[in-house]
């Protein structure tokens, strides 16, 4: 997690008591018998550097995975890297209190034991029953798209996702996004492949570090527009990010939301590939106008890509349209084109879930060697007309044509 170039000992808090009781007052805790918050159920708190302890005397029907998992994300925002919970199960009300006894159960589970942070548990004469049934009572419901506020300077983010990896997704976003800025649009890029960031190479920016104002982060200049990445806040191209899900959903919510973007017309968010934890803290908490999918023509890449148009469709984004990668190779030396990876797959997902196909892309190792340069298809041939960069520009065109017709619409089936 990010402490915006300050260094803190062991014994220097990150966040104070009052930051901390903010939050624990803003969390609910409703349960069949309980609704109260985290602040009411506080027996001590702890903060040391970056590290939470907190005692707390939870309801019996509380879910304290489910608690440990929601409380972890909201502090690692404000650069808590550990949370530990020490919790005490009330016993559940009953006429004949004297004649019942709690049930015990093991300490720890394998979804607990799945978290770099620990849940510590305590209890006078007995251990605490930790419920990790499917059926356990959701704590608090979370938020969804049409609950969260627009951002006052971005117009509309859109989400370039794909359901594996090594379709282009990455390509595709920068190309897509420099397009959009030749069209006249004032456009941004937000690098939220967190495990494997590199937009920052494709833009030319590798090793650029950005400048930090007022505890927030001022976003680099890629191309002309402002971009940032998680790439961008490491030490070298080959430092690897090993991090579980809540620290890495974090970052993603501090690069949103502690970085002064510029007014933008468009925002565009590199997903990384799969449909994880990081899609749906996404649809959560960040308000996505659409998604815009990239696939390759051949059968599992298809299969995947359905797999994220479904995603998207349960969290209410609605999905933009389809881009098919790769979908024709035309041979440098005699001009014989073949299709490579299979023919028809853009078309059969845009009638089958009736969006769509924003455009078709050919497979040509001028794409792939001008985003190793650092200066991708769009801009690296300017003046000279590279037939390239036309494919993106009319994926461009098509998406402004089509996104107002994209109005939000919810209802209240979700996944999570």
């Amino acid at each position: 997690m990010f402490n915006f170039g300050k260094k803190f000992n062991a014994k220097t808090p990150v966040i104070s008591n009052e930051q901390l009781q903010q939050v624990l007052q803003d969390f609910s805790i409703t349960t069949p018998t309980a609704n109260t918050t985290l602040a009411k159920l506080l027996r001590k708190q702890d903060i040391k550097g970056t590290v939470v302890t907190l005692d707390l005397s939870l309801p019996h029907d509380a879910n304290p995975e489910q608690i440990h998992q929601e409380l972890g994300q909201r502090l690692h925002i404000m650069g808590v890297e550990e949370v530990n919970l020490n919790i005490a199960m009330q016993p559940p009300p009953t006429k004949t209190t004297d004649k019942l006894s709690q049930p015990k159960l093991p300490k720890t589970t394998n979804a607990m034991a799945a978290h770099q942070d620990t849940i510590s548990h305590k209890d006078a004469g007995s251990t605490p029953a930790i419920s990790t049934a499917s059926n356990a009572p959701n704590v608090k419901a979370p938020p969804t798209q049409q609950s969260l506020a627009a951002h006052p300077r971005i117009t509309h983010i859109v989400v370039v996702a794909s359901g594996k990896g090594g379709v282009g997704k990455s390509t595709t976003t920068v190309n897509l996004a420099l397009a959009l800025q030749k069209l006249g649009n004032r456009v941004g890029v937000l690098d939220a492949d967190i495990y494997g960031p590199s937009i920052p190479t494709m833009l030319g920016v590798s090793g650029i570090k950005p400048a930090l104002e007022n505890e927030q982060f001022v976003p680099i200049d890629a191309c002309g527009m402002p971009m940032l990445s998680i790439g961008s806040l490491l030490d070298s191209d080959n430092t690897p990010v090993a991090w579980r899900g809540p620290k890495a959903t974090g970052a993603l919510m501090q690069l949103y939301n502690q970085t002064n973007w510029p007014h933008l017309d468009y925002l565009l968010i590199d997903m990384p590939p799969g449909t994880g934890d990081i899609q749906l803290t996404l649809a959560q908490r960040i308000p996505v106008t659409g998604a815009v999918i990239v696939t390759t023509p051949q059968h599992i890449a298809l299969l995947d890509a359905q797999k994220g148009i479904e995603m998207f469709r349960k969290v209410n984004i609605p999905v933009l349209g389809v881009v098919e990668n790769m979908a024709l190779h035309v041979c440098s030396n005699c001009g014989h084109s073949e299709a490579i990876f299979g023919a028809g797959g853009g078309e059969q997902i845009s009638e089958e879930y009736h969006v769509p196909l924003l455009g078709q892309l050919p497979l040509a190792s001028d794409i792939r060697q001008n985003s190793d340069n650092g200066k991708p298809s769009v801009i690296a041939n300017d003046g000279v007309g590279d037939d390239y960069a036309q494919y993106y520009i009319d994926i461009g065109k098509n998406i402004e044509a089509n996104i107002a017709k994209f109005a939000r619409e919810h209802d209240s089936k979700r996944i999570f």
